[in-house]
C-alpha cells in the first residue's frame, strides 16, 4: 500500500470514528431529552369539584419577581409574591358541607399541620396572629427528583394523612377550609422543584412575566378564566362581602314582610373599563331598580340593586334579577335569578 493510500485509509477510519462518536452523542442527547420530558410530573386538580360550577380558580402564581403582580395569562388574578394556585369554593356553607382536597400527584407525605382555626382574615390584627402559620392546616408531599407539592388552608380537623404516608393521585388529603392567612374558603396548591416555585400553567422552562411559551403540567385541560361568577342571589338588605363568604342569603325565598328586596351579584376578575348592568324586575315585568356603569380593577366585585317593599311585597310574588358584565363589547357574565316571597 502506498503512503498516500495508507493516509487516506487512516483518515477515513478517523472520520468514521468521529461520526460514530457524534452519532452516539446525539442519540444520548435525544434519549436524555426524552427521559427529561418523561420525568416531568403532571398534576391533577387538588380539589374534588366541578370546576366552573361549584368551584373556580380565583388566584394564580405571581409571574412578576418585582413589586408588581401579573398572572400567566397577563391578567391581575394574583398578588405580589403569590406562590400558588387558589381553587376556591363559593362560601363557608359549602365548606361546612365538606369539599374534598385530594392529592394532585403521587408521593410521600413529608409534613402536616392541623388544629389551626378556620376564619376569614380581614384585619391587620388577624393577619399578625397567623404570621407564622400563613398556610394554616397544610400538607407537604415529596414527589421525588426534587419535586414537592404543598396544600394550604385545609379545614380544621380534616387532615387525613400523616408524615411517611404514601399517597396516590386523587387520594383524600382533607377538606377545603379557611385556616391560616385566608380571606375566602379555598385550597392553595404550590408546586416546587428544588425549592423553586413552578407555575403548573407554564412549566419548568417558562420565563418570567406572561404571554411566553408554556408547557402545562396539568393532566387536564384548564382554560384561563380571569373573570367569572362566584354567587348571585337576593337579600332583605344590601349585603356585605363577609356575609356572602359566610354563606348568607343563599335561599330562593324571602318573607313577604321584608323591608326591602335586593338582588346581588358577586363576581371575580373585573377589569378597568368593564361595564355592568343590574336590574331588579317586579312581578308585573316592570323594572323596580336598575344600576349600570363602568367598573375598575377588582379581584372580587359585589354589585346590587334593590327596592323597599311596601304593598309590593305580596306573598307568592315572583321577582327576577338580571345582570350583565360586558368587556369590549363581549358579554362575559349573563346572570338571571328568581325569588318568591312567602
Amino acid at each position: 500500500m502506498s503512503l498516500k493510500s495508507h493516509r487516506n485509509s487512516h483518515w477515513q477510519r478517523s472520520l468514521w470514528q468521529v461520526l460514530l462518536a457524534l452519532g452516539i452523542s446525539l442519540a444520548l442527547l435525544a434519549r436524555f431529552a426524552v427521559s427529561s420530558a418523561q420525568s416531568l410530573p403532571s398534576f391533577g386538580l387538588p380539589i374534588d369539584c366541578d370546576l366552573g360550577q361549584d368551584c373556580f380558580i380565583l388566584q394564580y402564581v405571581d409571574r412578576d419577581s418585582g413589586p408588581g403582580a401579573v398572572d400567566f395569562g397577563c391578567g391581575r388574578m394574583t398578588y405580589d409574591g403569590h406562590k400558588g394556585t387558589d381553587f376556591a369554593i363559593p362560601d363557608a356553607a359549602a365548606m361546612a358541607a365538606g369539599v374534598p382536597v385530594v392529592a394532585s400527584s403521587a408521593g410521600t407525605v413529608l409534613r402536616v399541620r392541623d388544629g389551626v382555626l378556620d376564619r376569614r382574615v380581614v384585619s391587620d390584627e388577624q393577619r399578625a396572629a397567623v404570621s407564622d402559620r400563613e398556610c394554616g392546616n397544610g400538607i407537604v408531599v415529596d414527589l421525588g427528583d426534587g419535586w414537592e407539592t404543598q396544600y394550604c388552608h385545609l379545614r380544621q380537623g380534616s387532615v387525613a394523612v400523616q408524615p411517611g404516608d404514601r399517597v396516590e393521585r386523587g387520594q383524600l388529603l382533607g377538606l377545603v377550609g379557611m385556616s391560616g392567612l385566608a380571606s375566602f374558603p379555598h385550597v392553595h396548591l404550590t408546586v416546587r422543584r428544588e425549592g423553586r416555585v413552578i407555575d403548573p400553567f407554564v412549566g419548568v422552562e417558562g420565563s418570567e412575566g406572561c404571554g411566553g411559551d408554556r408547557q402545562s403540567l396539568w393532566n387536564v385541560s384548564l382554560a384561563y378564566q380571569p373573570t367569572g361568577l362566584v354567587r348571585a342571589g337576593f337579600a332583605p338588605q344590601p349585603p356585605e362581602l363577609g356575609q356572602l363568604w359566610a354563606g348568607e342569603f343563599a335561599g330562593d325565598r324571602l318573607p313577604s314582610d321584608s323591608a326591602a328586596l335586593v338582588f346581588w351579584v358577586q363576581a371575580y376578575g373585573v377589569l378597568d373599563g368593564d361595564e355592568e348592568r343590574i336590574q331588579l324586575i317586579a312581578p308585573d315585568g316592570s323594572i323596580a331598580a336598575e344600576k349600570q356603569g363602568e367598573l375598575r380593577n377588582q379581584r372580587i366585585w359585589l354589585s346590587f340593586a334593590g327596592k323597599r317593599l311596601r304593598r309590593e311585597g305580596r306573598e307568592g310574588d315572583r321577582w327576577l334579577g338580571q345582570y350583565q358584565l360586558v368587556r369590549q363589547g363581549e358579554v362575559l357574565l349573563d346572570v338571571e335569578r328568581a325569588i318568591v316571597l312567602e
